[in-house]
């Protein structure tokens, strides 16, 4: 017998808001620390660390929430690992206009008596247009301009400005070391009065010039990930940020051969790793270890691949159909080579990558799932030691739908080699939960358990 647990999730008015809150408009979760970060209609955000929406209760709330002020522009957790056995730092990271550049402010967990955020009030910054105010946090000298968008994983998060027509890719890690370590502060606010928790060093380690807008980032399983129109671009992390053979060198802009993408233009690299030809440039390596990889990625690429998404034809009253293009708009790691992007269009496709070789180019393909409904948002929590993934998907209406990646898999199994595959090919739904209020977002909390936001209220449900 199938139980479906739900419950409203009580949640403390923020202090930093009226006394009339203003309401939710998305979520993000981090599921080893359990921390919740919402995002309201005025830009400011509350988080919440140690969140456990099954076992709170109206009498039990949520007391250490950090309230962040607004405006912010977009938002990541970025987990912060020297290595396998070092305990993990979790790091919240968001990211505002100032003025005419763009301000990062990092919030850091800390685990003593009771988990709470605090500010990051040492940052140490190895780039020169990178610099840390302690009362404001990191200013990137580039233009924030309409869109920001960040995404992160372990040690690594990207950024995109859509202004600068750039995606950066940085590395952070401890300062001094101290892993989760925080120094003792009762302030929560965002003021530079703080005496903020452990130091973290901030490097740039890449940067490419982007011909064409991206729509989503997505950073995870050593992939970087750019959703574009008509596809998604991915490259290899490490290669990107270290080179095919680890060896730094400074090069000419070099035109490099197609990698997997359309015809058009082409890559032009500077400061390039060893792995690529170039003349020699009389500069001195800097002492950071750093590889500033600029590349124009609109078709052809060295160390990534571009992966068509199908367009969707429209019939006109003309003989020909035109086709319509499409965005890649959210980006969702599902396993270590599974990523289900969801279009503009409110289409599924699954991108299966491989390597080639071992430091070699990425290859990928992408087949569309089947229709059951226009999508509007995906949540899937990746978890490597169970044998699949449960993934959940709202209309943004009234119903999320539950189904795992093992149907998915044995769906593109069944239709492999068949000519007519689209039209055979059958994802099963597994449980349909359906809400009194309309979804604005869903997050997964755990293989059987989803985390619904309504028009103001926050849901949680549980199938055993």
């Amino acid at each position: 017998m199938v139980v479906v647990q739900g419950s409203k999730v009580p949640l403390p008015n923020p202090s930093s808001l009226s006394s009339s809150p203003h309401p939710h408009t998305s979520i993000l979760f981090e599921p080893s620390s359990l921390s919740l970060a919402l995002t309201h209609t005025d830009a400011s955000l509350s988080l919440y660390p140690s969140f456990s929406p099954l076992s709170l209760t109206p009498s039990q709330p949520h007391t250490q929430t950090l309230n962040i002020p607004s405006p912010s522009s977009s938002s990541t957790f970025l987990l912060l690992q020297q290595h396998p056995s070092a305990a993990t730092a979790v790091i919240f990271l968001v990211s505002s206009p100032y003025r005419s550049r763009i301000l990062l402010r990092f919030y850091r967990l800390c685990r003593r008596d009771h988990s709470s955020f605090e500010r990051v009030t040492r940052v140490l910054c190895l780039h020169k247009d990178l610099c840390f105010h302690p009362g404001l946090g990191v200013l990137l000298d580039a233009k924030h301009g309409a869109a920001v968008r960040l995404a992160a994983s372990v040690n690594y998060f990207t950024l995109y400005s859509l202004s600068s027509n750039k995606v950066w890719v940085f590395a952070v890690k401890d300062d001094d070391g101290s892993g989760n370590d925080c120094s003792n502060s009762n302030d929560d606010d965002d003021s530079g009065s703080a005496s903020g928790s452990g130091g973290v060093r901030l490097m740039r380690r890449a940067v490419i010039d982007c011909a064409r807008p991206v729509f989503s980032l997505s950073v995870a399983f050593g992939f970087l990930i750019l959703g574009e129109e008509n596809g998604v671009r991915v490259f290899g992390l490490r290669r990107l940020v270290k080179g095919k053979g680890g060896n730094k060198r400074f090069g000419n802009s070099k035109q490099l051969r197609n990698g997997g993408g359309v015809r058009g233009g082409g890559l032009e690299v500077v400061n390039c790793n060893g792995d690529l030809e170039g003349k020699m440039e009389r500069r001195r390596v800097l002492a950071v270890k750093q590889i500033n990889v600029k590349s124009k990625h609109d078709d052809r690429d060295g160390g990534s691949c571009f992966v068509m998404l199908k367009g969707n034809n429209v019939n006109t009253n003309s003989a020909t159909e035109v086709s319509m293009s499409i965005k890649a708009i959210s980006i969702q790691a599902v396993s270590q080579r599974m990523f289900l992007i969801l279009d503009s269009h409110g289409d599924l496709h699954l991108l299966s990558l491989s390597n080639s070789g071992i430091g070699v180019d990425v290859t990928g393909n992408v087949r569309q799932l089947p229709r059951t409904m226009k999508v509007k948002s995906v949540a899937v929590l990746p978890d490597l030691s169970s044998m699949s993934q449960t993934i959940w998907i709202s209309d943004g209406c009234h119903s999320v739908h539950m189904f795992t990646a093992m149907d998915i898999e044995n769906a593109l199994n069944e239709t492999d080699g068949n000519d007519s595959n689209e039209k055979l090919l059958r994802l099963p739904v597994v449980r349909v939960l359906f809400s009194s209020e309309k979804i604005q977002d869903i997050i997964s909390l755990s293989a059987n358990s989803v985390l619904i936001l309504g028009q103001g209220s926050l849901y949680a449900y549980a199938i055993s």
